[in-house]
């Protein structure tokens, strides 16, 4: 009998704790910030594409110095190779969504794409510019630009002048 031979090594226990603990810091992180940019539907497969990979490719991932953001990437390109679908951000359900602007759902789905994703990860999502920047692949000084006029664009929609 013929045993096969695996051509992925299986990482040692310590390296298993060590993504496991990765992974309870960035996975909700990256699901907040799929939710952003593909929507509900598509953020829970994004965040299990991108986890996949990094399980995979754990020695590298863990040398990077910001790896939820390299993984919000692959989370994004396998979401892109899927046919486009209407994409679903918050509930609309008002009576479900009692601290949030009724408004806002449109109103985010009304920014362009880099605006919106942008707002969602500096603001829902908390990152940093620098954060964003790297997992977008621009500069910090574009997610700032991004980021004050998605914002601007919000106001002017909803309706709120206090600025």
């Amino acid at each position: 009998m013929i045993k096969a031979i695996s051509t992925t090594p299986t990482p040692t226990s310590d390296a298993a704790d060590d993504f496991d603990q990765f992974v309870a810091s960035v996975e909700g992180r990256l699901r907040r910030a799929f939710v952003g940019a593909v929507g509900v539907d598509e953020a829970h497969d994004a965040t299990a594409e991108a986890l996949a990979w990094a399980w995979e490719h754990w020695a590298e991932v863990a040398a990077m110095e910001n790896p939820a953001g390299y993984l919000y990437r692959v989370g994004r390109s396998h979401v892109r190779r899927r046919p486009p679908r209407r994409v679903r951000y918050l509930i609309q359900e008002a009576h479900r969504l009692p601290d949030v602007e009724p408004a806002l759902p449109d109103a985010l789905r009304a920014l362009p794409e880099r605006q919106r994703t942008v707002v969602w990860l500096v603001y829902a999502c908390e990152w940093t510019y620098g954060e964003v920047s790297q997992a977008l692949a621009i500069s910090a000084s574009a997610v700032g630009t991004h980021a004050s006029r998605g914002l601007a664009a919000l106001r002017t929609t909803i309706g709120d002048s206090d600025g």
